[in-house]
């Protein structure tokens, strides 16, 4: 009986690497070494470093200690990656990142947050803040009020009152600070004219900085009761004290020439008994109160379904008019029969090739109502209100946009249907279809195929199209009648930015939560639109 004898396992050899693969090695052993790159590292690095210590130091400054943590903790991430060997794909990836995170992460968070406030004109800051301002706007100087010597300092580009009194005593204090006592001060003939950390203005730089050290009132103490010492000059202070009186105990603010008090009740500003407020007032949460007066306020939700039925129209009628001129024009001239296809579809593609902004603004000028070519030339001087009047300017506006919009139509239009193959066509007409029953049953169902998702796209664009409607129209003509500053061609975007930036007031709030709605808006009709073209796969 023989015993089986055990053979070992053959080991295959593993496979030589390929010449890319041996590259993107030597890429990767380059990017993670040498003293080059290395010192390219330090170097760009150095000044990103800079930047945010830069950053962190005015943050701290103002108090901001979580953004300031933030941007440590991220900066200090950022030296040990690229300073570390491997972590390849994390040196790619980090500015991508950071990139994301505030310019769409951050920004849509912090829209969504304002919106859920009562952020806007006259409610941009905190409580405190807002006293200060108020005690500020109601200062007088006090009657033979002593002059306090005063140096003009400055520390990463802020302003402070370094005041010697007449007392002989050295403070130091910014308009966010009040004065504190400085014992390490240089002094003059008894007047303080430096501190360490500090860099004293020149008289050359007083005078060239004089609108704002004149603007400036550094408070006195934490009470601002106390008043706050104003300078006319640059060299001598004053004190000035406000005739509004706050008492912190009540949370009230008196106004001592006529002895109205005003409380805070809750609405981001102190408030009279009759309603009247005094601004400004402080940034508080308001829940869902902007979106409240967006749908229950009548000199609101009019003209925001007005807007909004005028943004669906022009959106639909937009992709409908482009897609179907570019249809048109792709079937004319992808027929074999035309001659000198090339340079048509070169004339054809031209508008696409301006900046849209520059078009607007050309066809603004040709629509004028007393100056255009249009009026002037082709209708032998009349006077048509071609962007005055509210149906006209609607008109014109889906007309210039057919214009800026039909070549891309026109482009992939042509493509798919250069890529649908001609034996289809060719079966079909053997079968005795018409063209009419060609076009309707094979070119177009496969053409939607292809340009589905670019109609999606094209009705999300022209729904957020607030370039062609700022350029030509401005969102006029005005309704006077409704309670925001909104016109007959707005659309939602182009009212967003009216409501936050135009105008002597601004309500960022109300214009963060028209911001959501539109989110909303369009992420539903594209999620549905993108569902019901699935059914579209089956014909491929």
């Amino acid at each position: 009986m023989t015993t089986p004898t055990i053979e070992e396992p053959h080991t295959a050899e593993a496979p030589k690497p390929t010449k890319r693969a041996r590259r993107a090695t030597r890429i990767a052993e380059a990017a993670s070494g040498g003293w080059k790159v290395l010192l390219f590292k330090v170097i760009a690095l150095g000044i990103i470093d800079a930047m945010a210590l830069y950053a962190i130091l005015v943050l701290v400054q103002s108090e901001q200690w979580l953004i300031a943590g933030i941007v440590l903790a991220v900066t200090a991430f950022a030296n040990w990656i690229y300073f570390s060997r491997g972590h390849l794909p994390a040196k790619y990836l980090i500015p991508g990142l950071i990139f994301l995170f505030v310019f769409q992460i951050f920004a849509a968070g912090y829209t969504g947050y304002v919106a859920f406030t009562n952020y806007g004109t006259g409610h941009n800051s905190t409580k405190d803040s807002a006293i200060n301002a108020l005690m500020l706007s109601a200062q007088e100087r006090v009657p033979d009020s002593p002059a306090y010597q005063l140096t003009i300092v400055e520390q990463l580009g802020e302003l402070s009152f370094l005041v010697t009194d007449p007392d002989g005593d050295v403070r130091l204090g910014g308009e966010e600070r009040p004065l504190e006592p400085v014992d390490n001060a240089e002094m003059d003939g008894g007047k303080a004219v430096g501190v360490p950390g500090y860099n004293t203005l020149s008289f050359a730089q007083i005078v060239a900085d004089q609108q704002r050290i004149a603007d400036m009132a550094v408070p006195i103490s934490d009470d601002p009761n106390d008043g706050a010492l104003r300078t006319p000059d640059g060299s001598v202070a004053y004190a000035y004290v406000s005739k509004l009186v706050y008492d912190e105990a009540a949370d009230t603010m008196t106004d001592t020439r006529t002895g109205v008090v005003y409380s805070d009740i809750g609405t981001g500003a102190f408030t009279a008994p009759d309603g009247t407020e005094l601004l400004p007032g402080w940034q508080i949460f308001v829940g869902f109160d902007n979106f409240v007066r967006a749908f229950g306020e009548e000199s609101i939700r009019g003209p925001f379904f007005s807007v909004l039925t005028w943004t669906f129209v022009f959106a639909f009628l937009s992709v409908f008019l482009c897609f179907a001129a570019g249809l048109f024009l792709a079937i004319v001239f992808n027929d074999p029969r035309m001659k000198s296809k090339r340079y048509y579809r070169v004339i054809m593609i031209l508008p696409y090739a301006f900046p849209g902004f520059l078009s607007a603004l050309v066809w603004a000028g040709m629509m004028n109502q007393e100056f255009g070519f249009i009026n002037v030339v082709l209708f032998g001087g009349a006077d048509i209100p071609w962007l005055t009047n509210e149906w006209l300017a609607k008109f014109s506006i889906l007309l210039v946009n057919l214009w800026l919009g039909f070549p891309y139509m026109f482009l992939i239009c042509t493509g798919a249907l250069q890529a649908i193959p001609d034996e289809l066509q060719e079966a079909a007409r053997v079968d005795g279809a018409s063209a009419w029953q060609v076009f309707r049953n094979i070119k177009l169902p496969l053409l939607f195929v292809a340009v589905a998702p670019l109609l999606i796209a094209s009705f999300a664009y022209n729904f957020n199209n607030f370039v062609l409607i700022y350029m030509l129209t401005g969102g006029g003509p005005r309704d006077v009648s409704a309670g925001v500053n909104v016109g007959a061609t707005d659309i939602l975007i182009s009212m967003v930015y009216k409501v936050a930036f135009v105008g002597s007031t601004a309500d960022y709030g109300l214009a963060s939560a028209f911001s959501i709605i539109i989110f909303l808006l369009v992420g539903t009709i594209s999620v549905i639109a993108f569902r019901r073209t699935k059914a579209l796969e089956e014909l491929v």
